[in-house]
Parts: structure tokens; C-alpha cells; sequence
């Protein structure tokens, strides 16, 4: 099963998918935490993520589609996943 949580900050997005990535079994992918984690990589994306982030700055579109993609493809979202954070924007969707 897929799920996708949409809200303004502050809504409850992550506590309700972390409950439910428990309940199902599922991984909770938040695309902030995507950025905090790559941007401690030593790597060509998390330098660029680094550039965005300490500017204050949203990462743009196609970086974090690739990014979240990316995470998709690991072990535990194979059988479902939990997106918090994504879909952003329109050209995300």
C-alpha cells in the first residue's frame, strides 16, 4: 500500500506517518529528512542539496523527485511506502 499525506507544516503529516508506517509496516519517506540525511553525504547531489538548503531555499523540483525516487527503489518501500512532504508542488504531482 501507498500513501501519500498532504497538508500545510505543522498538520500532522509526520506523527500520522510514522503511526501508520508502524501499523503497516511500511517506511515513512519525508523529503525533509531525505535532505538532512544526503546533505551529510560526500557527493556531487549532496553538495547541491547543501547549496539550497543553506540558503534558505526549497530544493528544486527535479532534484527532489530524483531523490525521492531514488529512496523508493530501496528494500523497504517494495512492498509500500508512506510519502510525507511530497507531492510539494504541482510539477512534483
Amino acid at each position: 500500500m501507498n500513501v501519500v499525506l498532504l497538508g500545510p507544516p505543522g498538520a500532522g503529516k509526520g506523527t500520522q506517518a510514522k503511526r501508520l508506517g508502524k501499523m503497516l509496516g511500511c517506511p515513512h519517506i519525508a523529503s525533509g529528512d531525505l535532505f538532512r540525511e544526503i546533505r551529510r553525504e560526500d557527493t556531487a547531489i549532496a553538495q547541491q542539496v547543501r547549496e539550497y538548503m543553506d540558503l534558505g531555499e526549497y530544493v528544486p523540483d527535479q532534484l527532489t523527485i530524483e531523490l525521492v525516487l531514488h529512496r523508493l527503489t530501496d528494500a523497504d518501500a517494495r512492498r509500500g511506502f508512506l510519502l510525507d512532504g511530497f507531492p510539494r508542488t504541482l510539477p512534483q504531482a
